[in-house]
């Protein structure tokens, strides 16, 4: 490859990435909001409708993941990926703009659209667009975005909360401090719509649509993804993808304020904690980069699940000892940078890489909607587990489930490092 044409590969897979880093934004920023929208929307003393709000966009992410499939391989990629940068640029806008609670649910759930829409076409736009030998290392440009843009939230929401023990100060931040925190989405989700515009098509879309033109005999879609040669492959990805979330480290970003609270930090502690997390992740997500050639996919998922395992084993421990202040802190800084290194960009990497170019639309849909479910519930119980078994408790149950993970990885996952696509496809599907 000469360097004009890998200049324009890494230039359409930074523009496909920028909806991973819409994704890691949106779906952040909420946690440094909700101290504050709480407080506005008279929530703070209910848990039921502070569950809703944060899981009306893990709602939106299932619709929108759940339809991604289908209307990318009726539609192809690139339309798709502008909508979802409409979608981030709207809710953006409308999550703040208005002081109703049902509206602004409405709205996140645009957002949580955009995010279901943007997580199952991304990583797929590039894998089918990039050169085995560095497929690895561009589709984990995606989740190198998804994390800055985790990152960019946090920061932001650190910069916008003013001093929560001042009284002016802190109702700026109940009237118009989470507000600001939604709006500056809207500058990279604009961004993101016009580059848009100069990428080309997915190849292998373009080949498909061809094909499928001329053999207007063969089944494709849902149907086709459900023959018997596909599923092992399907239940592989399906397990990769739900695991990715009930692993546990993303409540750590969704409910950082009780992790951190229970650490024996305040709220203004627990911002700048919060930064703390989102640089490691940055860092490790870099390590991933470099990593994920070299070592393969197998090793990294291995390294994970065995990895986080031991460390919510400890965690769990020193929550039910007592322990509190930066202990804490290293242990959860651990746990983010395994997943940042391993289960984060690998999860996405295979799953753009292990299904047939036939069924990959579809089938890379239903298992980003099998990993939104597994958010949703994990994000939906973790209050609940939290209060009746204590942080202690709910981490060893997530160690538990990395014990098992790591046992189905050791016999069941490939190693898919430096091959083609159609060498995976001859491989892993029975025929």
């Amino acid at each position: 490859m000469n360097t004009r044409n890998k200049g324009f590969l890494y230039f359409i897979c930074a523009v496909s990435a920028m909806g991973g880093l819409l994704f890691g934004y949106d779906w952040v920023v909420i946690g440094g909001a909700k101290p504050f929208y709480e407080l506005y929307f008279g929530i703070a003393d209910s848990p039921l409708m502070q569950g809703v709000a944060m899981t009306t966009a893990l709602v939106g992410c299932l619709f929108g993941a759940m339809v991604a499939g289908a209307l990318a391989d009726r539609y192809g990629r690139k339309p798709l990926l502008m909508l979802s940068a409409v979608l981030f640029t709207t809710s953006a806008i409308g999550t703040g703009w208005f002081d109703d609670f049902t509206l602004f649910n409405l709205w996140r759930f645009v957002g949580g659209v955009g995010i279901g829409v943007a997580s199952a076409l991304a990583p797929m736009y590039i894998a089918e667009v990039s050169p085995a030998q560095i497929r690895g290392r561009m589709v984990s440009l995606n989740q190198m975005t998804i994390v800055l843009g985790i990152l960019g939230a946090q920061i932001v929401n650190l910069l916008l909360a003013r001093d929560t023990t001042v009284a002016e100060s802190q109702a700026w931040n109940v009237e118009w401090g989470w507000r600001w925190m939604f709006w500056a989405e809207t500058v990279p989700a604009a961004l993101f719509l016009v580059m848009s515009f100069f990428i080309p098509e997915s190849p292998v879309y373009l080949k498909m649509k061809s094909e499928v033109l001329s053999v207007k005999n063969e089944e494709a879609g849902l149907k086709e993804m459900c023959r018997p040669k596909y599923r092992r492959v399907l239940l592989l990805g399906l397990v990769i993808a739900v695991f990715q979330q009930w692993c546990g480290t993303n409540v750590i970003f969704n409910y950082a304020q009780e992790i951190f609270v229970g650490a024996g930090f305040d709220v203004d502690g627990m911002f700048i904690n919060i930064v703390i997390t989102g640089i490691a992740n940055v860092v490790f997500t870099v390590v991933a980069l470099y990593t994920i050639e070299r070592w393969g996919r197998r090793t990294l998922m291995l390294i994970g699940a065995g990895g986080l395992g031991l460390i919510y084993l400890v965690l769990g421990t020193c929550y039910a000892l007592g322990m509190t202040g930066l202990l804490m802190v290293a242990l959860v800084v651990a746990a983010i940078s395994v997943y940042a290194m391993t289960l984060g960009p690998v999860t996405w990497t295979l799953l753009a890489e292990i299904f047939p170019n036939r069924v990959r639309g579809v089938a890379m849909a239903t298992c980003t909607f099998a990993l939104w479910v597994g958010c949703c519930t994990l994000t939906f119980s973790f209050p609940t587990m939290n209060a009746v078994l204590g942080s202690s408790g709910t981490f060893w149950i997530y160690s538990l489930i990395c014990v098992c993970a790591f046992l189905f990885l050791l016999r069941r996952c490939p190693e898919t490092k430096g091959k083609s696509l159609e060498q995976l496809e001859s491989e892993l599907v029975i025929n």
